[in-house]
C-alpha cells in the first residue's frame, strides 16, 4: 500500500497537468518551488507569480482554478479516475517527486510530470542508449540493428524505442531474442499499442521491461504527440544511435532532443544512393553524430559511463560457429562480404561449379550462416 503522502503527490501533479496553460517545464518549476507540493492549493497569487516562468497571467488563472471549487473537483475526480484505469491495465505511475523517477530524465528542461509504466523500468544505475530509426527500415538498417543490439545486451544496456514500425520493432526484438532489457516509449497512452494489435511483441517487453509514456490512457493520438515522445527517449538515456532516417523524420528529432539535452547521438553510414541513409549522413558530415561500425566505437565514446566487464561479443561468437564449417564452407563465406551476392559471382570468386555451391550453400543456411534473398542472392549473416 503507497504511503498517503504519496499518493497525494500523486492526485497533485495529476491535477496540475489539467490545469490550462501549465506544462512539463512549469510543472518543475512549481515542484521547485514549494517543497510541500500541496501549498500550491492555497497559494495566493502572490505566491504564484513569484514562481519561475509564470506571468501575471497565468498566476490569475491558475489561482481561479486551484480555488475555484467546482473545476478543482473536476480535475480531482479526474485524476482519481486516471489511476484506477492504471489499475485496470496493471500498470503503476511514477511522478517527478519519486526517488525512482529516473535520474537522467528529471534533469531535462521539461521532464514528464508523471509516467505511466506497465511493467518494470531497468534499474536506475544501469546504462541505458536509445536505438531509432526510419519506420521503412531497409534490410541493411535491421541487420545493423540487430547486429547492434546483440553486443549492447552482451554489455548489459538497456535498450529504448520508439516501438514504431521499422527499426524501432527491429530493436525491441533483437534485444529480446538476445535476453536483453528493452523499454518502449509510446506517444499514445500504455493501454493503446497500435503498431502491434496482435501483441506478438508488446507481451515480451512487459515482461523483459517495460512500456512507457507521460499521455493519459484514453487519450487521442495526435501528432503532436510523437515529439513529446521522442524527446523522453533522448532524455532518459545516455545517448541515442540512429540507424537509418531520411532527411525529414522523428529519427532526426530525437538525435535534435539528445543533442539539446547534452547527450550523446551516434549513426549508422549508409550508401549515399539510399534515401534511408541521406539523413545519418548528414547528422555525421555536419558534425552531429558520431560516426559509429560496431558496438566497440559506442563503448569508447561512452568512456567510464560503460560497464568494465562490457564486451561485444560478437567476434567469438563469429569465430566460434566458423570452426563447424568445413574447408569449402570457410572458402564459400571468405568470398563473401557484408552485401548481398548473386550466386553466379559467388561461383566465379569461389571456383566452386553452380552444384557444388548450392550443396554447400544449402547447408550454411541450415546453420544459420548465411541468408538466402529472392533472385538467388546470398548474404553472410553478422549476427
Amino acid at each position: 500500500m503507497q504511503h498517503p503522502d504519496t499518493m497525494e503527490q500523486r492526485h497533485l501533479l495529476l491535477l496540475l497537468t489539467l490545469v490550462p496553460g501549465i506544462g512539463p517545464a512549469r510543472i518543475k518549476a512549481i515542484a521547485a518551488h514549494f517543497p510541500n507540493l500541496a501549498d500550491v492549493l492555497h497559494a495566493n497569487f502572490n505566491e504564484l507569480v513569484q514562481i519561475s516562468g509564470i506571468g501575471e497571467s497565468l498566476a490569475r488563472q491558475m489561482h481561479h482554478f486551484l480555488h475555484h471549487a467546482p473545476s478543482r473537483e473536476e480535475a480531482m475526480r479526474t485524476a482519481e479516475e486516471q489511476i484506477t484505469s492504471l489499475h485496470r491495465h496493471n500498470a503503476t505511475i511514477i511522478t517527478i517527486l519519486d526517488h525512482d523517477y529516473p535520474q537522467l530524465l528529471k534533469e531535462i528542461y521539461d521532464p514528464p510530470p508523471c509516467l505511466f509504466v506497465r511493467g518494470k523500468l531497468p534499474p536506475a544505475e544501469s546504462l541505458s542508449l536509445a536505438v531509432v530509426g526510419t519506420r521503412y527500415a531497409s534490410h541493411y538498417g535491421k541487420q545493423v540493428t540487430a547486429l547492434l543490439c546483440k553486443g549492447l545486451v552482451n554489455c548489459g544496456i538497456t535498450i529504448f524505442s520508439g516501438l514504431a514500425y521499422g527499426i524501432d520493432m527491429a530493436a525491441h526484438t533483437a534485444t529480446l531474442e538476445h535476453g536483453g532489457i528493452t523499454v518502449a516509449v509510446l506517444a499514445s497512452g500504455i493501454e493503446t499499442i497500435y503498431t502491434d494489435p496482435k501483441g506478438k511483441l508488446w507481451p515480451k517487453i512487459i515482461e523483459q521491461g517495460a512500456i512507457i509514456s507521460e499521455e493519459w490512457i484514453g487519450s487521442e493520438l495526435s501528432p503532436g504527440k510523437f515529439p513529446k515522445r521522442n524527446r523522453i527517449i533522448s532524455g532518459i538515456t545516455s545517448g541515442t544511435i540512429v540507424i537509418e532516417s531520411d532527411l525529414k523524420g522523428g529519427s532526426l528529432i530525437t538525435a535534435a532532443s539528445a543533442l539539446e539535452q547534452n547527450r550523446e547521438v551516434f549513426a549508422i553510414p549508409g550508401s549515399i544512393f539510399s534515401r534511408t541513409s541521406r539523413g545519418t549522413n548528414k547528422l555525421i558530415q555536419q558534425g552531429q553524430a558520431k560516426a559509429i561500425m560496431d558496438v566497440e566505437d559506442i563503448i569508447s565514446e561512452l568512456g567510464g559511463q560503460a560497464p568494465k566487464s562490457c564486451s561485444a561479443g560478437i567476434a567469438p561468437a563469429q569465430e566460434s560457429r566458423d570452426n563447424h564449417l568445413t574447408p569449402s564452407e570457410k572458402d564459400i563465406i571468405r568470398c563473401m562480404g557484408s552485401a548481398p551476392i548473386h550466386i553466379d559471382a559467388l561461383a566465379t570468386a569461389s571456383g566452386l561449379d553452380i552444384p557444388s555451391l548450392l550443396v554447400n550453400l544449402f547447408e550454411l543456411e541450415l546453420n544459420g550462416t548465411v541468408v538466402q534473398h529472392p533472385g538467388q542472392f546470398f548474404q553472410k549473416k553478422t549476427f
